[in-house]
């Protein structure tokens, strides 16, 4: 029994994985005894927070919304979310739809159309039902879905994708303090984090897919009649659908989450341009396009607008509430994006997340959002706003009963909310998992199932007691201490992205000696059209590359003894490394690792029968170096280890002076960098496992 309980918990932070049961437990037991208390003391929370805090979450907005803009169009930009030699492991397509659904999932379709009417029903500061009011109902919703969403979530993704990949540091939310509190994320404080984020993700997932469960009612029943519209339905809908999560989410992120991700997607846009079709299209393309004018002509005055000399309850329930709930959303969505964006570089990444999911939301808002506003306006059709008005999860049936095919589109929607209800619930459950196992995200099935069912009985639980609104206040409120943490954490952002760039500087300096060449040019020359086997890649790596690692080493040590200096040399069979530490916070790596590469087609290999070659490649700590050190002999080796050391030492004298002063040599205020503490999380080891032969 013993052997069995040490076989389920292996690699499991027992700490955070009981600590959120027991509170997501209580908070969950507090809306179902008591919803009504519940709802009180959630609501007086929210109601303070508006009121006093407002302008606190809409200058948070701005002002993250800006240093995106920054980041992406800065010198930081071209830093890679992972080692420089690493390659995306998602293709643009893949990467945006798996965005779209953890971003925006049954959300979107959720508020759809219903948002742009109640907008223009009720603008602010303005009569609604008229032309005017349908130009700001769209501008508005465009601006709460749109660039502010989405560059919060960048932010927290971000500095996760750069501590994680980059930095060694596991893929917690915890990680994002390190720059602040160093190894004390290890301890106590980390795992108050991690809880805190594991319970924001099940509670802000559990109230999306309670909605999601009504809406899906709604849309049975008004295509079903005798189909009630009742919590019962809704709970047999919820324990369905959660077992078909439980089933993506056993499947794993690459298999079951990436192809729902992507049928999610097809589904999206095939049904966006039925309507775009089917109703008013080329008004509604005239309007997209003016849309998107009067969203970027307003976006700097709408960024900063409290309503402050028009005093109004709008902005509180909705864009400080919106802002809110994008930051309780962030360390789980943000940590899923970090997850799927490894080897994206900076610019690359904040612009993807940036712009392309903003553009489909204009699209999708426009389409939907226009049309149902000109079936009132123009058609005279006042009953589905009023529809609208007492009931928001049926918004999208009856808008499509406006439309041809009426009979299969209902049904249409209905599969693609199943497949973003499977898909929020998935993502959402393997963001638990990872903060439940230390940052693997590889858990056992058990903690699998049990997360994605947890997710399930907390949405049926709250539905019962009534207690979603009270949940989302409640999520609303946890947003205040992320918004402060994740202020934190940019501010250790800045220090970690100064000491990257100065590191990439440094490497662009020329070396201090001649360029490593061959003895023989001869030589040379023979070997510039050589493609070695693997063979002679694996003598040459285990002879001259480990011999020169040795002398480097053994010299070191010899001509060093009595300072702080340690070396190691590691042999494994694909690769050997050099790691100097030299007491401090930034320990040097020179790796050589064997790499396989294909032939180009259009060059002559002399070997018919090979389609690829063996070469050996150089990594230092911050990834590969694009280029190859087969066919060089002891002395050039050394000589080429000797140059990147003298870099590093250089660098060494750079940040010593740039935190410290020209004055002194002690580096330790300087910010924390390629740690020893870091690598604490995953040891010295190969930094991209997936290019080795073997």
């Amino acid at each position: 029994m013993r052997l069995r309980q040490n076989r389920l918990s292996e690699g499991m932070n027992k700490n955070v994985f009981f600590g959120s049961v027991v509170v997501a437990f209580f908070i969950t037991m507090f809306a179902l005894l008591s919803p009504e208390k519940a709802s009180s003391t959630f609501t007086s929370l929210q109601s303070f927070i508006v009121e006093y805090g407002s302008w606190y979450y809409i200058l948070m907005g701005g002002f993250i919304f800006l240093l995106c803009i920054y980041l992406g169009l800065s010198r930081y930009g071209d830093i890679k979310l992972g080692p420089d030699h690493s390659e995306p492991d998602y293709s643009r397509l893949t990467w945006f739809s798996m965005l779209f659904s953890a971003g925006l999932g049954i959300a979107l379709v959720f508020y759809g159309v219903a948002e742009p009417i109640m907008h223009f029903l009720n603008p602010p500061g303005m009569v609604g039902g008229t032309a005017e009011a349908a130009k700001e109902a769209l501008n508005i919703t465009i601006f709460h879905w749109g660039l502010h969403a989405w560059a919060i979530y960048v932010a927290i993704a971000l500095i996760l994708s750069i501590y994680c990949y980059r930095h060694g540091l596991p893929l917690l939310v915890r990680s994002v303090l390190y720059p602040i509190i160093g190894d004390r994320i290890y301890g106590r404080i980390g795992d108050v984090v991690d809880i805190f984020a594991i319970c924001g993700t099940l509670f802000g997932v559990a109230t999306s897919m309670g909605f999601g469960a009504m809406q899906l009612n709604a849309g049975v029943h008004q295509n079903f009649s005798f189909i009630p519209d009742s919590l019962v339905v809704q709970g047999i809908l919820i324990a369905s659908l959660t077992l078909l999560a439980t089933l993506s989410v056993i499947s794993g992120l690459d298999k079951g989450i990436k192809l729902l991700s992507n049928i999610n997607m097809s589904l999206a846009v095939l049904l966006m341009l039925f309507v775009l079709m089917a109703g008013n299209t080329v008004p509604v393309l005239g309007m997209l396009v003016q849309n998107i004018g009067e969203y970027l002509n307003s976006l700097m005055s709408k960024t900063f607008n409290l309503y402050a000399y028009e005093k109004t309850d709008w902005i509180g329930g909705w864009t400080v509430f919106y802002w809110a709930w994008w930051f309780a959303w962030c360390p789980f969505v943000g940590m899923f994006i970090a997850r799927i964006s490894r080897g994206r570089t900076i610019r690359e990444f904040v612009f993807g997340v940036l712009f392309i999911p903003t553009g489909f939301v204009a699209l999708w808002m426009s389409i939907f959002g226009n049309n149902a506003i000109s079936l009132i306006l123009n058609s005279g059709m006042t009953e589905i706003g009023e529809q609208v008005s007492n009931n928001v999860p049926v918004a999208l049936f009856v808008f499509l009963e406006q439309l041809p095919f009426s009979q299969i589109t209902p049904f249409i929607a209905l599969f693609l909310i199943v497949v973003f209800f499977v898909t929020s619930a998935d993502s959402g459950s393997l963001v638990m998992n990872i903060l439940s196992c230390n940052g693997t995200d590889n858990p056992p099935t058990w903690m699998r199932v049990f997360w994605t069912f947890t997710v399930g009985l907390v949405a049926f639980v709250l539905l019962y007691a009534g207690g979603l609104n009270a949940l989302q206040t409640m999520t609303i409120v946890s947003a205040l201490p992320v918004s402060i943490i994740l202020m934190f954490a940019i501010y250790g952002l800045f220090k970690v992205l100064f000491v990257d760039q100065l590191k990439q500087a440094v490497k662009q300096l020329p070396a201090p000696s001649p360029l490593v060449q061959m003895s023989d040019w001869r030589t040379r020359l023979r070997s510039i059209g050589h493609f070695p086997t693997e063979h002679e890649a694996r003598c040459h790596l285990n002879e001259h590359v480990v011999d020169a690692l040795s002398s480097v080493a053994e010299e070191i040590e010899s001509s060093l003894k009595g300072h702080s200096v340690r070396t190691e040399v590691v042999h494994e069979e694909d690769y050997a490394e050099l790691i100097i530490q030299n007491g401090g916070d930034y320990d040097f790596l020179y790796s050589v690792h064997l790499v396989e590469r294909a032939i180009p087609v259009n060059v002559n290999s002399g070997d018919s029968g090979r389609a690829s070659y063996f070469s050996n490649e150089v990594h230092l700590m911050e990834g590969g170096q694009d280029y190859d050190v087969m066919g060089l002999g002891e002395e050039s080796l050394i000589n080429d280890i000797l140059n990147q050391y003298d870099k590093h030492v250089r660098f060494l004298r750079n940040i010593g002076e740039a935190f410290v002063g020209p004055e002194k040599t002690d580096a330790s205020n300087a910010p924390r960098g390629y740690s020893k503490s870091m690598n604490k999380a995953t040891g010295y080891h190969h930094p991209d496992k997936d290019v080795l032969v073997g």
